[in-house]
């Protein structure tokens, strides 16, 4: 009997997953193993159930590369919340007589590979592959994770369109893209589109902030823009500034309530953010006598299972083909011995142990923010409309700023002169 591979997927669906799987399964099977694709993640394992499998074949497998989606499909089941979830996982691995595991997903996905691994005391070899289109994982090199190019190609065109609407129009768009803590996808998007201004949860430098503080930012972009002669834009905002806003105040607002997955998370698909942030900013021009049209739009659901373009097919058939060439080989390393994370780093794959991708303090794995220090960011900021100091150390600007906020200069510059870090 040929020894058996087992493939799994974990946390939300991303662009490219399908080739993974496609290029694991050829692999693998050329090279002499077996293929079982498990249905729905980690969530019949924890039960200890083994029936919820399949036998995979490359007839099976050799198209999908081009298909959004994923055929074994996915699940947020998290086999580490308890230890008997954790046993009966291990268990049913061991009775499906899985010898190599490939496990697809994000840093959640990643954390429950390596505890599983653990607990499975290197009877099974374990190689994880990243995938987000959050873009959070720490990956050496700067490399994406898979999923995030074509989810902000995607993105980008629908950003695209909805900035001729608003041209058209004449009205705003706030425009909400996935990221729980990394605002990657939105600034993707919103700096390859050309958006009027992208907020992102990285900018405010304070774990926690206000609903307030996050209008005042949006507000002040509506109101330069007016001062420069135009009554239309989009924002890009990243979702998991949902998530850096007190729950107790989020929780205040009618019709919104704060769920959590399995994992602990504040399921921010549920938060309405960019319904609240309209109403919010709606609500102070209507305290000035105007009424603000203002549509808003989340991503995300619309970008997971596209198909993905040539590059994260390209990246996939490569990482998915290094997870079969590293579960096959002699580890060079004892870090990788039972498993690691399939990386490409400038070309060639390499494998990052478990260990280093967790964080010291917290003991999850780790979460690449965007560094809004660097070159990439400073890039997107000069072409983004939104205020900013010299805008209020200008008599001439900050006069236009505040007939635009039917204010006084001193009442505007005492009301903004936060968001752009001066005293009031």
């Amino acid at each position: 009997m040929p020894e058996r591979l087992g493939i799994l997927v974990g946390g939300g669906p991303a662009p490219g997953i399908n080739s993974v799987i496609g290029a694991v399964t050829i692999e693998a099977i050329n090279s002499g193993l077996e293929v079982i694709g498990i249905y729905d993640g980690f969530e019949h394992l924890m039960k200890g159930r083994t029936d919820m499998v399949r036998q995979l074949t490359i007839p099976d497998v050799s198209r999908i590369h081009f298909d959004g989606g994923s055929i074994i499909r996915t699940s947020r089941a998290n086999p580490t919340r308890t230890c008997e979830n954790l046993q009966n996982t291990v268990k049913a691995l061991q009775e499906l007589g899985i010898r190599y595991l490939v496990t697809i997903g994000g840093d959640d996905t990643a954390f429950s590979a390596s505890e599983v691994v653990k607990a499975l005391g290197g009877t099974i070899r374990v190689a994880h592959v990243p995938k987000t289109i959050d873009n959070d994982l720490p990956l050496p090199g700067g490399m994406p994770t898979f999923g995030f190019e074509t989810a902000r190609h995607v993105g980008t065109e629908l950003v695209r369109n909805l900035m001729e609407d608003s041209r058209t129009t004449n009205r705003w768009y706030f425009v909400v893209a996935m990221g729980r803590k990394a605002g990657h996808l939105a600034l993707g998007i919103g700096k390859a589109a050309g958006a009027t201004i992208t907020v992102i949860g990285e900018e405010f430098p304070k774990e926690k902030i206000t609903l307030a503080e996050v209008c005042d930012v949006l507000e002040g972009s509506i109101l330069k823009r007016r001062a420069l002669g135009r009554k239309d834009g989009v924002a890009v905002i990243a979702e998991g500034i949902g998530e850096k806003i007190d729950p107790e105040e989020l929780a205040k607002i009618p019709g919104v309530e704060v769920e959590r997955d399995p994992h602990g998370h504040i399921r921010l698909g549920e938060i309405p953010l960019a319904t609240i942030l309209k109403r919010e900013i709606q609500r102070r021009f209507k305290e000035r006598g105007e009424k603000m049209t203002i549509v808003d739009v989340t991503l995300g659901y619309e970008l997971r299972c596209a198909p993905p373009i040539p590059f994260d097919i390209d990246y996939t058939r490569t990482l998915g083909y290094g997870a079969v060439k590293f579960l096959l080989s002699e580890p060079k390393d004892d870090k990788v011995k039972e498993g690691g994370m399939v990386c490409l780093v400038g070309g060639r794959l390499e494998i990052l142990p478990f260990d280093e991708l967790r964080d010291p303090v917290t003991g999850r794995t780790k979460v690449r923010l965007v560094d809004i220090n660097s070159e990439h960011y400073k890039v997107a900021r000069e072409y983004m409309i939104r205020l900013e100091r010299e805008d209020l150390e200008n008599p001439e600007m900050l006069a236009k700023l505040a007939a635009a906020a039917k204010m006084t200069p001193e009442e505007f510059k005492k009301k903004f002169a936060h968001v752009v870090g001066l005293e009031a």
